[in-house]
């Protein structure tokens, strides 16, 4: 349940195209609209109860290719303003690129050191971003302090490995393959901080005092195949350094033989298996 390592973090290259062609609509979008969904909840609660959710002003952190920020752009009011945030610029840059239904501010920012006055955003919100934050409690301690009093921090991660059937067959083979060192960035780094009690600590140890509420939410996860799966996992995420790292040649090795183990599990043809998620929401004080 440690933090990530530097390499973890690293999103450059080719795998920003890979992630969006192939990560997205394997893992992420269903993801993505039910974060959306809840902030349009809470702009909506936030007219309700006398405020103002016209002029709300979102955070995301850890944007990644905005899978994120175009259901935002698509979900909230249309003068709420979205500022999207990720520590990789290559990452923006594809964003950037593929755009969103109205104009979002695209900032590079590192969640540990956020760049904006205290008390400037009515919610802050991240899709599958936390697990990869080195000091947890010092990017929830910066999230509170750009939070207005009574805002939300409304963040995902994934559960345990073992409940996203199509990542856990991928890094069971890849582990397979190279017993000496195995690859396991997806063990490692995006299912590795699932326990609701280590959530909560570090949340309180960044000075939330509200209690978290912490829910399981699963989702289905598909592929066109069971080799869109295999690329998508070894060549469209850091482990793909792993896997260069064993020797010329080992990338297409490693999606070969990740493509053979999602085929045997799950069959010819377009793919798909349960994945878990934790959603997790407090407000600010």
């Amino acid at each position: 349940m440690s933090s990530a390592p530097e390499g973890d973090k690293i999103f450059s290259g080719s795998i920003p195209q890979l992630y969006e062609e192939l990560m997205v609509p394997m893992l992420f979008e269903p993801y993505a609209q039910d974060l959306a969904l809840r902030a349009q909840r809470l702009a909506g609660a936030a007219g309700s109860s006398g405020g103002s959710s016209v002029d709300s002003t979102v955070l995301e952190v850890a944007a990644g290719t905005g899978v994120l920020t175009r259901a935002l752009a698509d979900r909230l009011p249309a003068a709420a303003t979205i500022v999207a945030t990720d520590l990789n610029q290559p990452m923006l840059d594809q964003a950037a690129r593929l755009g969103t239904s109205r104009p979002v501010t695209w900032q590079q920012a590192n969640a540990q050191q956020l760049p904006f006055p205290d008390a400037s955003f009515d919610a802050v919100l991240c899709q599958f971003g936390v697990m990869f934050f080195p000091d947890r409690p010092q990017a929830y301690a910066h999230v509170r302090r750009v939070l207005k009093p009574g805002g939300a921090f409304v963040f995902n991660t994934w559960d345990r490995i073992e409940k996203s059937e199509l990542t856990d067959v991928v890094q069971r083979a890849v582990i397979d393959l190279y017993p000496r060192n195995p690859p396991r960035f997806m063990q490692r780094t995006p299912h590795g901080y699932f326990d609701p009690q280590i959530i909560r600590d570090d949340l309180a140890r960044a000075g939330f005092r509200a209690a978290a509420t912490i829910i399981p939410l699963s989702a289905r996860s598909r592929a066109l195949s069971a080799r869109h799966a295999a690329r998508a996992i070894c060549q469209g995420t850091p482990m793909r350094a792993e896997i260069e790292a064993q020797g010329p040649g080992e990338l297409e090795r490693a999606t070969d033989a990740a493509e053979a183990a999602v085929a045997r599990r799950f069959g010819g043809g377009a793919v798909e298996g349960e994945m878990g998620a934790l959603i997790v929401e407090i407000a600010a004080d």
